[in-house]
């Protein structure tokens, strides 16, 4: 028997990501640029690898458009995602069990392993699949206002960790043997 492999439409895909602060939430989306999902021929997830797009962050809950450049400048700086340089973050599962996922997430050229659950709906040419993911960024050299590295922050201290609310539809593109 032979896995399947969906290959993800960025176009019909979501990332919508919210950062909190001691004073309130920014919120926004960054948009996927490929990947793959692996599925085994009864029908669960087995592997996979995403592309993130991290030049397309936006950020929604600025209307100011001044503020909201600056705001979207800032996360694309070397503060957050440094985007020039690394326009690519990666998530590639390592292991499935029970709908609980372990991968491999890379962002800024740093690798580090994190784990989420996700929910599968397979038909036989598409799926989705959707998940909360808890990142915390000063694993990835993000440590702007952390509380982890700089003192009296006060009400402009960041959170260390973000929120990214993955929704992902993908077409079904061969069947391979994937062990």
């Amino acid at each position: 028997m032979e896995n399947t492999i969906f290959r993800i439409a960025p176009a019909q895909s979501r990332i919508e990501w919210v950062g909190k602060k001691v004073t309130g939430t920014h919120d926004g989306t960054i948009q996927l640029k490929g990947g793959e999902i692996v599925i085994s021929p009864d029908g669960k997830l087995v592997g996979g690898r995403v592309i993130v797009d991290t030049t397309s962050i936006k950020v929604l809950d600025i209307t100011d458009p001044t503020t909201n450049t600056q705001m979207t400048g800032h996360l694309a700086s070397d503060d957050f995602f440094s985007s020039e340089q690394f326009p690519e973050a990666y998530l590639t599962i390592t292991s499935v069990e029970n709908h609980h996922v372990n991968a491999d997430l890379t962002i800024k050229g740093i690798t580090h392993p994190i784990a989420f659950d996700v929910s599968l709906n397979t038909g036989s040419s598409s799926l989705t699949v959707s998940a909360r993911l808890l990142v915390d960024r000063t694993k990835y050299d993000m440590k702007f206002r952390s509380g982890n590295f700089f003192q009296n922050l006060g009400d402009t201290l960041i959170y260390n960790d973000f929120e990214l609310n993955v929704s992902l539809t993908a077409k079904a593109i061969s069947e391979t043997v994937l062990s």
